[in-house]
């Protein structure tokens, strides 16, 4: 297979074109870059991905760790693949020289990464989960915590973790039993036990940082009264080396449909009664705190979901021009060879859904990053402050959208190897499993919908939404200046006027506290919004298509009509579609809210 993570031109096409990675350079945190650089650190990120990580990904999904003497045991490949990431110095790509990272844009830093997520979704995790718990600890921790965590988590020495779920509470954090009582030192003992905590204990490191959310003796009630505490699998003396080790049992494995090469762990902590904690930030703001951790990884979740159909659409890619079967409808004659699969329409067709769903997705994921820079390099104020909410606003969608469409996307690219997909010989049916987990950690779709049209929209007086709303309008007058792309446009502005009008009916019952029946059916509302947005971004890349095609370069040709098909089958096939979602939000449609348990 010739492309089997991502396609580079592509990737090109979306730094260089349509995002404008170049400009940042004339940032004075990124003047020491060119584009020679951004392109020196992505052919190191596909190269490590192609020779440590890649090669392992089916094995870690067949071997999956075990649970021997109260550790976490995996296959041999792993640490070698991670420790190759580290020397290489992406677990540090975004931060300053002076701390040992690259410095690299947001915007560079995902699209290294993207490759390592596409090559081996468990391998990956465990850095890019080490990576947020360094964040945050660097975000709101004490010099000390610096010190004696943070840099060694910099150094690639001790890995991270967050533990929020447990047991009976799932995603109501609010319902968290996990205590953590002051001992007069300054530090905590903590006792409770946290499910599902992802790279929970392994064998990479020399220790682990858990971020652990608990509740103080005096916290109040609900979300109000959850801290946020650094809980080390090991305990750090004073000049930071490893003391004993701290009372954080690995009570067991998880075994999971699919991302099998990453521990799910159950922690039981202060089972003894001498679990050791640091907390972090203000007492009874660790929910706050969490948040920005949890939002990297709402992000970074998000494209993962797009790497894994990524994978999977170009491996059915390649398959089909290779796979001959059968003849086209107006070929009578048995006699004649069989034609590749690709030359029959309905393959055609889920090609086509594939690469709209995938590199509309892609451009949506490295968008965000590119926000993510502007908020925090952007020349003035203002324009950091608008990039920040626009972000905001648009976090849910990044995490969701990718995380369903995506993975109908690997469901496609199963169904065009047929029987053949449906065997563990071939990696399509791996990126299925590996990808339904999406839709479920770091936020179902449900807490991500009830997120966005509960909070999101109308947060900061709607200054996110109302920056969005003229970003769309402004990329539709650009493209009413190709005549080519007129039947694109209008699909995009139908929908964008009746969701705007949705929106506002919506907004206003939350407004006079009708909250049941306005959020009834915020699922349908988080379809809707995320095909406009993906609408808006395919028209986007269709506008730049027409300007690369006026280029007149015969290489590109093929690809740029690639792209102007594929916006085309998006916003005249499916953003058409979600006027049925909006019909049932403008009648506040109540079948689901008023559905009993009994009638089931």
């Amino acid at each position: 297979m010739s492309e089997t993570l991502l396609s580079a031109r592509n990737l090109a096409f979306e730094l260089y074109e349509v995002l404008d990675a170049e400009s940042l350079t004339q940032r004075p945190r990124f003047a020491e870059h060119t584009r020679e650089t951004f392109d020196a650190a992505l052919n190191t990120a596909r190269t490590i991905a192609e020779k440590y990580f890649a090669p392992h990904n089916r094995k870690g999904d067949e071997q999956e760790p075990r649970y021997e003497n109260g550790e976490a045991v995996l296959i041999p490949e792993v640490k070698p693949a991670v420790d190759a990431f580290l020397e290489a110095g992406f677990l540090n790509a975004s931060r300053d020289f002076e701390a040992g990272g690259m410095q690299l844009p947001t915007l560079l830093s995902q699209a290294c990464f993207a490759h390592f997520q596409a090559a081996n979704a468990g391998t990956t995790a465990y850095p890019f989960l080490t990576m947020g718990a360094a964040n945050l600890i660097e975000s709101f921790g004490t010099d000390e915590q610096k010190r004696l965590f943070l840099q060694p988590m910099i150094e690639g020495r001790f890995f991270g973790t967050m533990a929020l779920t447990e047991p009976h509470a799932g995603s109501s954090l609010a319902d968290i039993r996990t205590r953590a009582e002051p001992t007069g030192d300054g530090s905590y003992r903590l006792r409770g036990n946290k499910i599902f905590i992802s790279g929970g204990d392994h064998p990479l490191s020399e220790n682990i940082v858990h971020m652990v959310l608990a509740k103080l003796p005096d916290a109040p009630a609900g979300v109000k009264g959850i801290s946020l505490f650094i809980v080390p699998k090991y305990l750090v003396n004073a000049d930071g080396s490893l003391g004993p080790r701290n009372d954080v049992l690995l009570a067991g494995l998880f075994h999971k449909m699919g991302w099998r090469g990453t521990t799910s762990t159950a922690l039981n902590f202060g089972d003894n009664g001498q679990c050791v904690g640091y907390l972090v930030g203000k007492p009874h703001q660790g929910l706050a705190c969490m948040f920005q951790m949890m939002n990297e990884a709402r992000i970074g979740v998000g494209m993962g979901a797009v790497m894994l159909g990524y994978a999977g659409y170009l491996y059915s890619l390649e398959y089909a021009r290779q796979r001959p079967q059968g003849r086209l409808p107006d070929n009578k004659d048995p006699a004649t060879a069989a034609v590749p699969i690709i030359s029959h329409t309905d393959v055609k067709r889920m090609l086509l859904t594939q690469k709209a769903y995938v590199e509309g997705a892609f451009d949506l994921g490295l968008y965000a990053a590119r926000l993510f820079d502007d908020s925090q390099s952007g020349e003035t104020e203002a324009h950091r402050q608008q990039a920040h909410e626009l972000l905001d606003l648009l976090t849910p969608i990044v995490k969701s959208w990718p995380s369903e469409f995506c993975l109908k996307a690997n469901e496609l690219a199963i169904q065009i190897l047929g029987g053949h997909g449906y065997t563990r010989e071939y990696p399509v049916e791996q990126y299925y499993r590996d990808n339904r987990l999406n839709p479920i950690h770091e936020g179902t779709h449900g807490i991500q919908s009830l997120d966005l049209l509960g909070r999101k929209l109308a947060q900061n007086g709607g200054a996110g939404l109302k920056q969005l709303v003229r970003l769309i309008a402004g990329t539709c007058e650009r493209a009413s200046g190709y005549p080519n792309l007129d039947h694109l446009r209008m699909p995009l502005e139908q929908l964008q006027v009746r969701l705007q009008s949705v929106t506002l009916s919506l907004l206003g019952d939350l407004a006079q506290g009708q909250v049941s029946i306005a959020l009834a059916n915020s699922a349908l509302y988080l379809k809707a919004f995320g095909h406009c947005v993906i609408g808006w971004r395919w028209l986007e890349q269709a506008i730049h298509a027409e300007q690369g095609l006026a280029r007149g370069i015969p290489a590109d040709h093929d690809f740029y009509q690639g792209k102007l098909q594929t916006a085309r089958y998006f916003l005249t096939w499916e953003v058409p579609g979600c006027h049925n979602e909006l019909a049932l939000l403008e009648a506040r449609d109540d079948t689901c809210l008023s559905m009993r348990d009994g009638w089931f």
